[in-house]
């Protein structure tokens, strides 16, 4: 067996989130919870620590800087836009713990399967003091769906209006029943009406917790409490993240004090920081995976024998094994298996004679040259894993390009489908099949070059159906098409690791990397 360069960590990801709608029934919760304060008041409670007296600032790095703040533009559905979005907007609905619940709306109704009204909290401002109103939600929702840049605009193909039928009512109509509603809400950041501009991203203004001093992309994004937030005001002043995408800077950074919280750790570096009286490490469940998509558009990935043989000749479960140990595990589907709308599929065996013989009948037999490209802090131990697989392919013949590079040229390349090969990790932020599913390999997204009409009627029935059993041998047949014509290779799914200094309380990891730190504070 080949030997593995390098090892590293992985994931497995529980927690399937459930789509809730039907007919006319009205849906009402109490949501001043929001995030729970239980978690930090808690925990200063039992600890004895506490934070009077103390600078309730807090600094944070993870290994991909933010690019943008803008929730509608390319950089939409980046985990660190959506990172940075948490602490800055409200959504309508929250994902908490796997249920939806309310947040900026106090409940719903659908009168109609193509119907729902909304209604909005009252007295709830945006940073400036201005209220936020049914309008401002219209607006927001408006330039999501109509945005040319997001990536999540393809979630709302089946939106057709919103109305704001008073200050505090909105009522969205669809084309057809829509079954992806609420979990689409939670990624809806809402900002003032008419705030679309360049000049408005650089500081904008939201109604979240945190309300923005100052940003420089990629490197710095400054946020001090908002006193007056609707849900109580955050016991941070401060809060700063800082770009750090090199894991020994990022962790010495940590050992330090220089930074107070970080999160994607590799596995062999974890127990010299369990040895560390002052750092608490945190491992919990995660929504992130790997994937290599090929460019189906290009030569000679437009033919699946030429990318089944890119599978067929990878080791996966000795590169899972070698390079991440026990916090990766092999796929058995396009997205992680505890994610609603995962199935079980045989994964691919390694068999490299197979993948020549593939290769020969594609017009192959000698192999190829071609690349893949990735982005700086693009995942855990990315470029051992990049290298691990192009040692793998080098055996059938083909020779690859390694091309790394920095994540705003990443995203401009991915967008315009200027690659061979991409590999990169990807988070199923909702917990719902159809924010990968539906969102990345639908033909009208052409993410990818793949193309497919049979998988797009199943995507988009699984998209309007409300019944969950129905949804998931949907995305049971649509998993089977992506598998089986390997539109992309899906190594691992990954466990989260944070790192926290001991002073930290309260905080708590997101499975969609996208943690929110209202309830974070820092103790004595």
């Amino acid at each position: 067996m080949k030997k593995i360069m390098f090892n590293k960590f992985g994931l497995f990801f529980i927690g399937a989130l459930m789509v809730l709608l039907i007919g006319c029934a009205g849906i009402s919760e109490e949501s001043s919870d929001n995030s729970s304060e239980e978690p930090a008041e808690n925990a200063s409670e039992e600890t004895g620590d506490s934070s009077e007296d103390v600078e309730q600032a807090l600094k944070v790095a993870f290994d991909q800087g933010i690019d943008s703040l803008d929730p509608y533009g390319s950089a939409n559905g980046e985990p660190s836009t959506v990172l940075a979005s948490r602490q800055i907007y409200d959504t309508l609905v929250i994902n908490q713990n796997g249920e939806l619940k309310p947040s900026l709306a106090e409940d719903w109704e659908q009168p109609d399967p193509k119907t729902w009204v909304f209604h909005i909290k009252e007295g709830v401002t945006f940073h400036d003091g201005s209220p936020l109103t049914a309008k401002d939600v219209k607006y927001s929702l408006e330039q999501q769906v109509n945005s040319e840049d997001s990536p999540l605009s393809v979630l709302w193909l089946e939106f057709e209006s919103a109305e704001a039928t008073d200050d505090h009512t909105l009522t969205i109509k669809t084309k057809k029943p829509m079954g992806t509603m609420l979990s689409n809400l939670t990624l809806l950041f809402i900002t003032p009406a008419d705030s679309a501009s360049e000049e408005f991203y650089k500081q904008p203004i939201g109604s979240g917790p945190f309300k923005v001093e100052s940003f420089v992309p990629q490197q710095n994004l400054a946020l001090t409490g908002n006193e007056e937030y609707w849900d109580g005001a955050p016991h941070l002043a401060n809060l700063e993240f800082v770009n750090i995408p090199e894991t020994a800077a990022r962790l010495t950074a940590l050992e330090t004090g220089e930074i107070d919280v970080t999160w994607t750790i590799p596995i062999d570096q974890v127990a010299a920081l369990e040895n560390q009286e002052d750092i608490e490490i945190i491992k919990s469940p995660s929504y992130l995976y790997y994937f290599n998509w090929f460019n189906s558009s290009r030569e000679p990935f437009d033919d699946p024998k030429v990318r089944q043989a890119m599978w067929y000749a990878l080791d996966t479960n000795a590169i899972v094994e070698d390079l991440y140990g026990e916090s990766g595990e092999v796929m058995t589907s396009p997205i992680p298996d505890q994610v609603f709308g995962s199935s079980d599929l045989e994964p691919y065996k390694y068999n490299p004679e197979k993948a020549k013989k593939l290769l020969e009948e594609a017009g192959y037999p000698d192999g190829f040259s071609t690349s893949m490209m990735w982005s700086n802090g693009g995942g855990p131990q990315i470029l051992q894993l990049a290298e691990t697989m192009m040692s793998y392919w080098s055996e059938i013949g083909v020779e690859v390009e390694p091309i790394q590079i920095e994540r705003a040229e990443w995203i401009e390349k991915l967008v315009a489908l200027d690659w061979d090969m991409d590999l990169q990790t990807n988070s199923v932020i909702t917990g719902d099949g159809d924010y990968t599913l539906g969102r990345l390999y639908i033909s009208e997204a052409n993410r990818n070059g793949y193309k497919n009409e049979e998988l797009d009627k199943l995507l988009i029935a699984a998209k309007e159906a409300t019944d969950q059993e129905e949804r998931q041998e949907l995305y049971d047949k649509a998993n089977k098409i992506i598998w089986e014509e390997a539109v992309g290779i899906f190594p691992l799914q990954l466990n989260q690791i944070a790192a926290i200094r001991s002073h930290v309380e309260g905080f708590q990891p997101s499975p969609s990397d996208d943690p929110q730190f209202k309830n974070v504070l820092v103790t004595k």
